[in-house]
């Protein structure tokens, strides 16, 4: 477990060499943040970093083997190490030596701490230097967390600040600032300092108050109010968009761009993939996908296709209208809206 590894570098346990394998940022920088602070003296000279893509690993490990001057060891990041994953053959911009990399793997020097950050999805096991990688260094999995591990990953972050944080608390906050991890991460702290020591919960209500809504959770939640006839919400919401400076043709092209994603993913559920192969097939987080699963039910996708045309013809009226923008939207809103509460009936 990353937080395990993490726990071992608070407590000065630091290995001489890391491999950071996967995707999600936020468990990328943290673990180089973790890095650097505990390596203070090494850091006020800031750590070596390379990337891979433009320099050849040769030059990574004469860094390391350097003995430095001013500290007992020091950082050294080889970023974007591609040699770890599938590639087509001759495909390679830098010629690395392999070679001597898996003979200093055997033995790595003391005086550094190198880490190698592979941010792909998978590596590939056939090859003889990723084998060495895995048997010589510590992995550090960086990886997107599947709906119930970004829940419990939620509720221990705020633990971290000595804040409980409900399931259904932690899906509010999912609903209104995303799944980015950064993102979360930040409203958490933030949400912790404001109560202070007087209160242990993190509550839905305060949730609801204090998150910095994205624009693309806000298009949501109208498309979500408009699907399901809800006039008043998906009017507020727009109404607040505007009020950001928001333009009505950006919304629209967002909105579509929303529908066309949930006719992708039930097209693909239909054809028998699950939410995990859907949330890879079209690189989507796992928890955007596992909440339009759920609300299949509700929605038929040649209702989906229907209001993806009315958005097509909005886009239209919006660049080719010199009037009130603002209205043509609005109008589209209101009367969809309308016209499902009436369905509903």
């Amino acid at each position: 477990m990353i937080t395990s590894i993490w726990k071992s570098i608070r407590a000065d346990k630091i290995d001489p060499v890391y491999l950071i394998v996967g995707s999600e940022s936020y468990f990328i920088t943290k673990t180089l943040d973790l890095l650097k602070t505990q390596m203070a003296s090494a850091s006020e000279l800031g750590a070596a970093s390379y990337d891979l893509e433009e320099v050849p690993v040769g030059h990574v490990l004469e860094e390391a083997d350097t003995i430095p001057f001013f500290s007992d060891r020091k950082l050294v990041i080889a970023r974007n190490a591609s040699f770890l994953k599938a590639a087509e053959r001759g495909k390679e911009k830098i010629n690395h030596d392999l070679k001597a990399l898996e003979a200093w793997l055997e033995h790595p020097p003391a005086t550094s701490v190198t880490v190698f950050v592979a941010p792909y999805e998978k590596l590939d096991e056939r090859k003889k230097i990723v084998k060495l990688m895995k048997k010589h260094v510590v992995l550090i999995e960086a990886k997107s967390l599947q709906p119930h591990e970004l829940e419990s990953w939620m509720a221990h972050e705020a633990k971290t600040h000595g804040k409980t944080l409900q399931r259904q608390a932690a899906q509010r906050l999912i609903e209104l600032a995303g799944t980015d991890l950064t993102l979360l991460a930040s409203e958490l702290e933030k949400m912790a300092l404001y109560l202070g020591s007087g209160q242990e919960e993190i509550t839905d209500q305060l949730i609801q108050e204090m998150t910095s809504r994205t624009l693309e959770q806000d298009a949501f939640k109208m498309l979500q109010a408009y699907l399901d006839g809800d006039i008043k919400t998906a009017l507020s919401v727009y109404y607040d968009l505007l009020r950001q400076k928001e333009e009505p043709v950006a919304l629209a092209a967002l909105l579509a761009s929303q529908i066309r994603f949930m006719v992708h993913v039930y097209y693909l559920q239909k054809k028998g993939y699950h939410a995990q192969q859907i949330s890879k097939q079209l690189k989507a987080h796992p928890y955007r996908v596992k909440l339009l699963v759920e609300k299949r039910r509700q929605i038929s996708e040649q209702r989906l296709l229907q209001v993806l045309g009315d958005l097509a013809d909005i886009d239209l009226q919006l660049k080719t209208t010199s009037g009130n923008r603002e209205r043509v939207l609005e109008f589209f809103l209101m009367k969809r809206a309308g016209h499902n509460q009436q369905m509903a009936k």
